[in-house]
């Protein structure tokens, strides 16, 4: 009795590196996913270059210079120069940092609702679940660049006045692309909880007097953030996108503003003379969507219980 009292406390103990252990075979089953792992580097060479450049390279977006104009890239300009002379380079580096917040705010609001909606639906046991489907239904039904267009027409006035010109912009844009993209979140993870809140594990807390908050915040949740996280880097490149669209169409952001979406839409009366105003930006946007859409393959591979060490 006494030798089987000395090794429980061993016993018990044991398990204790599991959590790392997990990290680790989390991380060795990403780096086999090259693509993913080159996005990463991608990514944050991109990220970087917004948030640092500007003192890199710190040229003024506004600077205006007639004899400069529409010139292709050169050692004072490495980007070229649009219309009005002004440095491409300076203004893509302030302008990513805006399409790559708008990115991330949406992306954290579409996910915060997601799972809210998702987790009261999966464990509604009654009217709950069937109202919120509908709901998302319903949301999944409209046609979202027409109701982008319409609630901006309708609010842009409001909140630029609220917040600012910049800022009632960006609050706008956020909340609109967020709050039209929680739809596939709340579905996958309200599937996700419909599965695991019939495991043993959960059926075990349940019976020892569990709240409902507890057996979320502690047993489901954590076991279903895998396919969340994943659904979220998939919600940052399409708010992305969604944010250059409203841009290109001039509904975005005010034109003193050089987003990425806006450069494109400056750029698009100059195509055969100034094709480099254009080719930057896009190519911008497309190394950071595809980047987020590798990243996310990786975590969904990497993520996955099922897959094999």
């Amino acid at each position: 009795m006494a030798g089987s009292t000395l090794a429980s406390p061993t016993a018990e103990a044991a398990p204790a590196p599991a959590p790392a252990a997990s990290g680790r075979d989390t991380w060795r089953r990403f780096r086999r996913h090259r693509l993913a792992v080159v996005s990463v580097g991608v990514l944050g060479f991109l990220v970087l270059a917004v948030l640092v450049g500007g003192w890199v390279w710190p040229v003024a977006i506004d600077e205006i210079d007639f004899a400069a104009t529409l010139q292709g890239p050169s050692w004072a300009h490495p980007l070229g120069t649009d219309d009005l002379g002004q440095d491409l380079l300076a203004r893509m580096i302030y302008g990513g940092r805006i399409s790559l917040a708008v990115g991330f705010a949406a992306m954290v609001v579409a996910t915060f609702v997601g799972v809210v909606v998702g987790a009261l639906a999966g464990m509604s046991r009654r009217f709950l679940d069937p109202f919120l489907m509908w709901l998302t239904d319903l949301f999944l039904s409209l046609p979202q660049l027409p109701l982008l267009l319409l609630i901006i027409y309708l609010f842009r006035d409001q909140l630029k006045q609220l917040f600012g010109v910049e800022g009632g912009v960006f609050v706008m844009i956020v909340a609109v692309i967020g709050g039209l993209r929680w739809m596939p979140v709340a579905r996958l993870v309200r599937a996700q909880f419909l599965s695991l809140r019939e495991k043993e594990f959960v059926e075990a807390a349940r019976s020892q007097g569990a709240t409902a908050w507890h057996l979320v915040t502690r047993h489901i949740l954590p076991n279903a953030i895998g396919p969340v996280i994943v659904a979220a880097t998939i919600e940052v490149s399409s708010a992305i996108i969604a944010e250059s669209t409203l841009s290109f169409l001039g509904l975005g952001f005010p034109p003193d503003i050089p987003t990425w979406g806006r450069l494109l839409y400056d750029a698009k009366d100059h195509l055969d003379v100034a094709p480099h105003w254009a080719l930057f930006p896009g190519a911008a946007i497309f190394l950071t969507v595809l980047s987020i859409n590798f990243i996310g393959d990786g975590l969904r591979d990497a993520l996955d219980p099922r897959r094999v060490l």
